[in-house]
């Protein structure tokens, strides 16, 4: 497998180095058994000293992401495809008055996305977001009515279906700000999941979203996607920012209404 690792440019080069790693594994470019580039190459795609990877090598090793084995025919191996929870948080700088911000961000972009998969997406890319369903179906089946004994995987495999949508565009530019997007609703999604919904209800809704991307139909399609993102926003109504969500004296556009109950982003 061929990957390219971005150049660290912040202070934080320890976790940002972490985060890099951990997101390829948690969107499933990095699946168990795969090994990461020898360290002296990959130290030189983020620009970071050997020494600071191996300290982040060493985080992931000890939650059980990686392992790192020695010798000659040793390196980095993705051991677990599903990053712990305190990693995630580790690395991020998400505030909770920001997540208002990001569910806004989403409601501009996912639609589009979707509606764009719509005129791009192939059998390969309809194979792929169904793949992820499957995956999230055997879960279902062993996890029961609940998503909290199983929240690490869930989360995972609902990153994995909407990076194979974006995809779809056919568009990098697109894949790299759903990736941006997904990285921080992730951290939304796990400070949330006291109130999450059932694994029948995320089946559900993403059957909906492919068959609706099938349909080619952009009116159907906005109408699923608002249902998938106002579950969500539903979960962090009490804690958003009361200026995001107050009435101004200018209309909201019409991507910030939600159709399915929700209450506005924005005002």
């Amino acid at each position: 497998m061929s990957l390219t690792f971005s150049p660290v440019q912040t202070r934080r080069t320890f976790e940002e180095a972490i985060d890099q790693i951990a997101e390829r594994i948690q969107l499933g470019e990095l699946g168990v058994g795969d090994q990461l580039p020898p360290e002296r190459a990959l130290a030189a795609q983020m620009q970071i000293s050997r020494p600071t990877l191996r300290e982040a090598l060493k985080v992931l090793a000890e939650c059980g992401v990686v392992e790192v084995r020695p010798g000659p025919t040793g390196g980095a191996f993705v051991r677990s495809e599903f990053v712990p929870r305190e990693v995630i948080q580790r690395t991020s700088g998400l505030r909770l008055h920001e997540v208002g911000g990001v569910l806004e961000a989403r409601r501009m972009l996912e639609p589009r996305v979707a509606q764009l998969a719509a005129v791009h997406a192939t059998e390969a890319d309809y194979a792929a977001m169904e793949r992820t369903i499957e995956l999230q179906q055997k879960l279902a089946e062993t996890a029961g009515p609940s998503l909290i004994a199983h929240e690490d995987r869930f989360l995972a495999l609902d990153q994995r279906f909407h990076l194979a949508m974006a995809r779809a565009t056919g568009n990098s530019t697109v894949v790299g700000l759903m990736r941006t997007l997904l990285r921080r609703l992730d951290i939304a999604r796990d400070m949330a999941m006291h109130e999450a919904p059932s694994i029948e209800w995320s089946l559900d809704i993403h059957r909906q979203t492919v068959d609706a991307i099938r349909s080619g139909e952009h009116a159907r399609i906005e109408l699923v996607m608002d249902e998938h993102m106002a579950e969500l926003e539903r979960a962090w109504e009490r804690d958003l920012d009361p200026a995001r969500l107050s009435a101004g004296y200018r209309e909201l556009p019409a991507f910030l209404r939600p159709a399915a109950g929700g209450t506005p982003l924005s005002a």
